[in-house]
């Protein structure tokens, strides 16, 4: 049996269209000139069967029913095996308290993600009969279903901007931020849908992977910017953008992982247009646009 993996959500916080915004590609979606995207989120299977989730946005229950995969199998009972944080950002904890329904699954978290969760209540929802919690040390292999394994790495990051103060450490290297590093079946794929700059250790990640599924928040650093939606650069909200000297483009140009594809692209990045200059560059330089529904089998 083969992994399959399933793009569920491609677009950043917000989605595509975002609810208050009107910028050109907003706009866009909502006239049906470009596919709308749901927030961040990835999900994989190796049996065809159970399905293990990449992080809980905010649009977890349209995606469960825009994907058939994911329909329910019997009463109250859905494909879901697990679910893995690789942050504590809201699109990617939200989605949680739609997975209150009394269904049972596993939770996949570092210490840290925890300690953030744990104070506030309402995650309390998530009923501890049913929802077990495994917390996960970093660099460290752990089995998720039967014949697969998954091993959770940091990536440079901040904490969620609901937890910010004055300071900001944009490169915070530790358990806030976390790459997911999944292998079965002959297959490993890498999920790094937040990620500040590359190291050593993602380099050498990236070498023999068989895919890739990295952050393609911005295409320039400056581009909420200049659209006038933000004063914020890419590098201040904790992403490295696509362009640029220091841009994941070129950073990764010289690996030759088979698949490369871009997710948590935020609903500014002029990427979403096919066509457009910045598509052509990230496509000539052998990246893939992830989109909602978007399936790969490795």
């Amino acid at each position: 049996m083969r992994m399959r993996a399933l793009v569920l959500g491609a677009a950043a916080g917000g989605g595509l269209p975002q609810w208050n915004c009107g910028c050109r590609n907003c706009d866009a979606a909502r006239a049906g000139k470009l596919a709308a995207q749901t927030q961040s989120s990835l999900a994989v299977t190796v049996d065809d069967k159970t399905w293990i989730i990449f992080n809980a946005s905010p649009d977890i229950r349209a995606q469960f029913t825009n994907n058939r995969q994911l329909w329910p199998t019997h009463l109250r009972e859905s494909p879901l095996h697990s679910l893995v944080l690789t942050n504590a950002d809201i699109d990617h904890i939200a989605g949680l308290l739609t997975l209150r329904e009394k269904q049972p699954f596993t939770l996949f978290l570092t210490e840290r993600l925890d300690e953030i969760l744990k104070p506030n209540s309402v995650f309390q929802a998530l009923d501890p009969a049913l929802v077990s919690k495994r917390i996960c040390k970093l660099d460290t292999w752990f089995q998720i279903g039967a014949t697969s394994k998954a091993r959770l790495f940091p990536v440079p990051g901040k904490v969620p901007l609901f937890l910010e103060k004055d300071e900001v450490d944009t490169g915070m290297l530790g358990e806030q931020t976390v790459g997911i590093e999944f292998e079965a079946n002959g297959a490993r794929l890498l999920y790094v849908p937040g990620c500040a700059a590359i190291t050593a250790e993602i380099e050498a990640k990236v070498t023999d992977a068989d895919a890739l599924f990295f952050d393609g928040t911005l295409f320039d650093d400056r581009e909420m910017i200049t659209a006038g939606l933000g004063q914020k650069t890419g590098k201040r909200m904790g992403h490295m953008s696509m362009s640029g000297e220091e841009g994941s483009l070129a950073a990764f140009h010289k690996f030759k992982c088979p698949r490369k594809i871009f997710v948590h692209i935020n609903n500014t990045n002029p990427v979403w247009a096919e066509g457009s200059p910045e598509r052509k560059e990230v496509e000539a330089n052998g990246w893939e646009i992830g989109y909602d529904g978007m399936e790969i089998t490795l």
